[in-house]
């Protein structure tokens, strides 16, 4: 028998009037969606409290009813199950989909529906912090959240190691030490909005950038450390539109803009640019050399526009033509170059 049809003969001990508001406040007819008291008592022409009252009565004759109802105790025990092998939390629709396996057509309004009556164990809601997850006690409540918790401060001080490493080598090594299954410890973190993971299958905390990123800059960065190289702006803007970074289309102006007001990035060539933690830096190309110079030493020739063109995307005759204005540089015996000093 299928849950839709179970659930009509657990609804055909009630009144006509139970049986609409029950139908009602838990959509269990027409779109499924749930209705308040207000609405139902709107429609039916009584208060909302008239509407309490009956969907108390209701509940009262449905829990005995469930009880008789080897299908509906079934559909309970198995649900029950599950969640206890999850560890006692389990995303909402984890569950059902485990749940349907066993019980053909089962939605999470029935599955309310069979909780509100018999308290078997407990729905929260989607809020701000969590997704809709089912719970059997405050106890498993609160050892999950202690987790979360706790994974949520070592990812937090560990950032640049887990979006460099890996999130799960990580997430194994932490599970190890509190002494949880792997497995119980993902379906606890599954019911958190802490957690997300980008385009690129990193996964990390929802705050950080590099995993959720919301402005231009941010995707802008994320496609360009992802890249590894210097891009043209509408080269980011084209990478940033194929990972599908956002529901609107990024174009190359709005790219442009952005990016030469973010001190992350550096302009390096004509319209191209690069992050300045992977070694680049900003300035004209006789302020590159200079830098060059002065954390390395003389160099000769070659050697100062091979560096300054990891830097810079400067043509090597624009290097050497900078390097010998000799108001800056000054050529000494060996062939090297060094700054001048003032």
């Amino acid at each position: 028998m299928t849950a839709g049809k179970t659930f009509e003969s657990l609804l055909s001990g009630l009144t006509d009037r139970q049986k609409e508001v029950i139908e009602g406040r838990f959509g269990l007819s027409g779109k499924g969606e749930m209705e308040t008291l207000a609405a139902i008592g709107d429609r039916m022409q009584v208060t909302r409290e008239r509407i309490r009252q009956i969907e108390r009565s209701a509940l009262e004759v449905l829990k005995t009813a469930i009880e008789k109802n080897p299908q509906c105790t079934q559909i309970l025990e198995t649900a029950a199950k599950i969640l206890q092998d999850a560890g006692g939390v389990m995303k909402r629709d984890v569950l059902l989909d485990k749940l349907s396996r066993a019980a053909k057509g089962i939605t999470e309004n029935h599955l309310a529906l069979l909780l509100e009556a018999t308290n078997e164990f407990h729905e929260h809601p989607e809020d701000e912090d969590h997704w809709a997850f089912y719970y059997f006690s405050k106890n498993d409540l609160r050892a999950t959240e202690a987790f979360t918790d706790s994974w949520a401060e070592f990812l937090g001080g560990q950032k640049e190691n887990v979006l460099a490493r890996g999130y799960q080598a990580h997430f194994k090594e932490f599970v190890k030490k509190k002494h949880m299954e792997e497995t119980r410890a993902q379906y606890s973190l599954g019911i958190s909005r802490k957690f997300h993971s980008n385009t690129y299958g990193d996964i990390g905390l929802r705050e950080w950038p590099e995993i959720r990123p919301q402005t231009t800059r941010d995707r802008a960065y994320l496609v360009m450390k992802k890249t590894g190289e210097p891009l043209h702006f509408s080269a980011i803007a084209d990478a940033i539109n194929a990972a599908k970074l956002t529901a609107q289309t990024a174009l190359a102006p709005t790219v442009h803009n952005e990016l030469i007001k973010d001190e992350r990035f550096v302009l390096v060539g004509r319209g191209t640019y690069a992050l300045r933690e992977q070694g680049y830096e900003p300035g004209i190309a006789r302020e590159v050399i200079q830098k060059v110079l002065k954390h390395e030493g003389p160099l000769k020739t070659q050697d100062v526009v091979e560096r300054v063109q990891k830097q810079r995307l400067f043509k090597p005759n624009t290097i050497i033509i900078n390097l010998q204005n000799k108001t800056f540089f000054e050529r000494m015996a060996d062939g090297k170059y060094r700054v001048r000093e003032s």
